[in-house]
């Protein structure tokens, strides 16, 4: 169950889903308009795209697609088990989400729709993050499972069977962080345009030290 996680994982994933948010959002304010925190739109334009789409549109597309995956194959080499606990590479994985995210403020600011590529494998790592963990699948890069789930639970609550209190709070702190971080990216990049990805590239990295600094403490 949920209730064996430990508590730090609210707080968590209710900043990584705020990163995703802010990110998502800029990229979907950018010159090309492209979602990056989800696959599911994406996947759409391809196959729209192979209908009526140019080429330079599809090989976009699917560059998006494919750093997704590159992404969360990074991840995937990192994190060598589906257990959350302290002393995984989870600091080093956040280290190269800054890092992307960095690359592609470069990038974009430079004119360069190649910056997608690297905010979509940013997300790509970030979801892999957090898999499958005690019966509670938690997404932090978008939030349509979420809102699934959330209902399912809500609909077995008005069933009559009891509430997993803690799995409902940890969904809505993803939507709630997802939500904030859209607005909030939505304004930086009013005002500052791709430099406002200086944020969730910072908040990035001041997880990965708080996260390494914690557990050595705990680990101690």
């Amino acid at each position: 169950m949920i209730s064996k996680l430990p508590k730090w994982v609210e707080v968590g994933a209710l900043i990584l889903a705020l990163v995703a948010g802010f990110v998502n959002a800029i990229g979907l304010l950018s010159f090309e308009h492209q979602a990056v925190s989800h696959l599911s739109g994406t996947a759409t334009l391809l196959g729209v795209g192979m209908i009526k789409g140019s080429v330079l549109g599809l090989v976009h597309v699917l560059g998006v697609l494919v750093s997704f995956l590159v992404g969360s194959c990074i991840a995937g080499f990192l994190l060598n088990s589906s257990a959350l606990k302290l002393g995984r590479h989870y600091d080093t994985a956040l280290f190269i989400e800054a890092f992307l995210l960095l690359g592609a403020l470069w990038l974009l600011s430079e004119g360069s729709g190649y910056g997608h590529f690297l905010a979509s494998a940013a997300c790509g790592l970030q979801n892999a993050l957090a898999t499958t963990y005690s019966g509670a699948i938690v997404r932090t890069t978008h939030v349509t499972g979420i809102f699934t789930d959330l209902g399912i639970m809500f609909g077995r609550f008005f069933r009559g069977e009891p509430l997993d209190k803690r799995k409902a709070k940890l969904f809505l702190l993803i939507i709630a962080g997802f939500i904030i971080g859209g607005c909030l990216g939505a304004w930086f990049f009013i005002q500052f345009a791709f430099l406002a990805l200086l944020v969730p590239s910072t908040i990035c990295i001041l997880l990965a030290v708080t996260y390494r600094v914690y557990s050595h403490r705990i680990t101690e």
